[in-house]
């Protein structure tokens, strides 16, 4: 199997888990359950879809590299609420999500190193039929990481309105 170096992005992403873990840690309880983003979430649900995200993308990368037709896999981006709301994320323990959070993005680092280069251009097709490859996806996690660490800075930051 070949390899392929996206140091870059897992780099970026452990780097992501050591700056904001300690932050994570230390926010209270009202800030993690009481501040809400412009998509009506709070921390705490914040930190659970971006787990959603991480299980969800962890099967793709490890199905696009083995699938032999076509892979259709589930897109949860339409049902993003609805995954939150079934899995409770804002009645979960906070030290335990920040675990689940943590363990599940350091296993993403070692599937995007042991990733098939072979196996970059496999795809899938999310619900509007757009084709997504093996290596758009490794490449987008970062983005979309960031993405949702930096709204919970903002809500951590901000006052209570």
């Amino acid at each position: 199997m070949q390899r392929t170096n996206f140091s870059y992005i897992t780099d970026g992403i452990a780097k992501v888990i050591e700056t904001e873990e300690r932050l994570l840690n230390d926010l209270s309880v009202e800030v993690i359950t009481q501040r809400i983003n412009r998509q009506n979430r709070t921390i705490k649900q914040i930190l659970g879809h971006l787990i959603d995200s991480a299980s969800n993308n962890h099967q793709r990368m490890v199905r696009l590299q083995y699938s032999k037709d076509l892979l259709f896999f589930p897109d949860y981006r339409q049902d993003n609420d609805l995954w939150i709301a079934l899995q409770d994320y804002q009645n979960t323990d906070w030290a335990n999500l920040i675990q689940l959070w943590k363990f599940y993005n350091l296993h993403i680092i070692h599937v995007i190193h042991s990733v098939d280069v072979t196996k970059l251009d496999n795809y899938w097709c999310d619900f509007e039929g757009t084709k997504v490859t093996l290596k758009e996806m490794i490449e987008g996690y970062l983005d979309h990481l960031h993405l949702h660490m930096k709204e919970i800075h903002e809500l951590a930051e901000s006052t209570i309105q």
